[in-house]
């Protein structure tokens, strides 16, 4: 498992179908396959590859663009709706937070 965020989306039938896994991280740096999970793999094969090229040219190596954390401000109504649902649901605000961005995420891809 890698520590920098992968981005897997589907490719088109246009363009052949299957699906395609980029590190927005590492320019250029991406993999592919007939499965999201096959996309990821070769995109994880694919960093390894990136680093050791990037190393090779004397370039710089880049870490992870984000440390999985932000502070965000919202208005007291909102927050505490947040804390409402969270509680109903079983679960701290942190984690119901994080599962509503990601399950949006995953709508947009």
């Amino acid at each position: 498992m890698t520590e920098y965020a992968i981005m897997v989306e589907p490719l088109a039938q246009a363009d052949g179908g299957g699906w395609l896994a980029s590190v927005p991280a590492l320019p250029g740096c991406i993999g592919d396959g007939e499965t999201p999970e096959e996309a990821l793999a070769d995109a994880e094969r694919a960093i390894g590859e990136w680093m050791d090229a990037a190393k090779a040219l004397g370039r710089e190596l880049p870490g992870p663009s984000s440390l999985g954390q932000w502070r965000q401000r919202v208005p007291r109504s909102l927050h505490e709706k947040l804390k409402i649902v969270a509680a109903r649901e079983g679960v701290s605000l942190n984690s119901y937070v994080a599962s509503v961005l990601a399950e949006n995420v995953g709508r947009v891809g």
